[in-house]
């Protein structure tokens, strides 16, 4: 099967697809906690006012949790791949926690952990850090209302209003302190947010590092883990080499996520990674892989989806949402290339073109037939 692709230097350019798609393993087991972070499927026909009025396909967006949930992975609900602070706002948040955590109770063994931050609190109106503590208190208050677990996102507001790390430690040992359950923390890069940059009170990373370990230390036991967010290996496995027994490594690493989840020998990390919504068969059947010793196996399917993920993930690196949307269309799990707030044209059609040829490449295409026609429809309104 061909089909004929734009280039980055203006050429049009026949390619041919090779990839044979990777069935998954339903009832696999992993030796590794995998969430995904999902996305939302918008409503375009409701949707009309796109950068002001998200409107979400509430039915597509819990069956595309059923899919994940199908293949063996948790669910990070209502994180940034969602769009959260990005045409996302806390309302329609509620209302997706609220459906996502219900959805779970009628799937046996199924799992998830909610997004709680302080988006509906625009930086500029926080003045003090009891403002921040006050918005964290109230999306920590409706998740473990409904029964849920939070996961502590990175705030923009905090790092608008934090003077330097010992308010950083304020906020976080409050909200700790009195979580009713274990709650796993996120460090989000400002290559992901440039918002968050200085996020901790500093911009060394050294200084940044000895700072949520401290946090963490002091608070052991209401930590499940952090999700580091930085892509870079190196800093990575620093902190994983420094969290207390019984906190894990939650890898957010799409660009070196496979050796981290392999581990050096020592350590490992576990996986909470926005790309394992685009990836997820064949995550799948490599974490099962994984599980049997077998990291040949591992390696060779996870190989592939790497420079695939760098491509989604590339600078500007906030708009790697579109990649996974695009991929969810191109894979039949919605019927629309369309996103709240529009946000599918962050991106260009060279970048899509390249989306596609390496997903074919990586196993990812479940119908390559459905695949080429849906991308034929986008490169014919791209003049292509």
């Amino acid at each position: 099967m061909d089909i004929t692709l734009p280039a980055a230097n203006g050429e049009r350019v026949s390619y041919r697809l090779v990839g044979k798609p990777v069935e998954p393993i339903e009832g696999a087991r992993f030796s590794r906690i995998a969430y995904a972070a999902a996305h939302v499927v918008a409503d375009p026909i409701a949707m009309t006012d796109p950068w002001s009025r998200p409107a979400v396909d509430w039915d597509r967006t819990m069956a595309f949790r059923h899919h994940l949930w199908r293949l063996g992975f948790r669910i990070a609900e209502a994180m940034d791949t969602s769009q959260r602070g990005m045409g996302f706002d806390w309302a329609n948040a509620k209302e997706l926690i609220r459906r996502s955590i219900a959805e779970a109770k009628t799937v046996p063994g199924a799992d998830l952990a909610s997004g709680a931050g302080t988006d509906h609190l625009a930086p500029a109106a926080a003045k003090t850090l009891d403002d921040v503590i006050g918005a964290y208190e109230e999306q920590f208050a409706f998740i473990e209302g409904e029964g849920g677990k939070a996961i502590m996102m990175a705030s923009r507001a905090l790092a608008a209003v934090a003077k330097g790390p010992d308010d950083y430690a304020r906020v976080y040992e409050r909200m700790l302190s009195q979580a009713s359950g274990k709650v796993i923390l996120h460090w989000l890069g400002d290559m992901f947010d440039p918002a968050l940059k200085g996020y901790w009170g500093s911009n060394d990373f050294d200084a940044a590092l000895d700072t949520v370990v401290a946090i963490i230390e002091r608070h052991a036991g209401k930590v499940e883990g952090i999700k580091i967010s930085l892509l870079d290996a190196e800093k990575e496995v620093r902190l994983r080499d420094r969290l207390p027994e019984g906190v894990v490594m939650f890898t957010g690493d799409d660009f070196n996520y496979p050796e981290l989840i392999a581990g050096d020998g020592r350590r490992h990390s576990h996986a909470l990674l926005g790309i394992f919504d685009a990836i997820a068969p064949v995550a799948n059947a490599a974490l099962a892989k994984l599980a049997e010793g077998d990291k040949a196996g591992y390696d060779a399917l996870m190989a592939p989806t790497v420079p695939l993920s760098r491509k989604i993930f590339e600078a500007p690196t906030e708009y790697y949402k579109a990649g996974i949307v695009f991929m969810a269309w191109l894979n039949g799990h919605q019927d629309h290339f369309t996103m709240v707030g529009g946000m599918q044209s962050a991106r260009g059609i060279c970048h899509y073109a390249d989306v596609f040829r390496l997903s074919d490449q990586a196993g990812l295409l479940a119908d390559p037939d459905l695949a080429i026609a849906r991308m034929k429809t986008l490169l014919a309104v791209a003049g292509v």
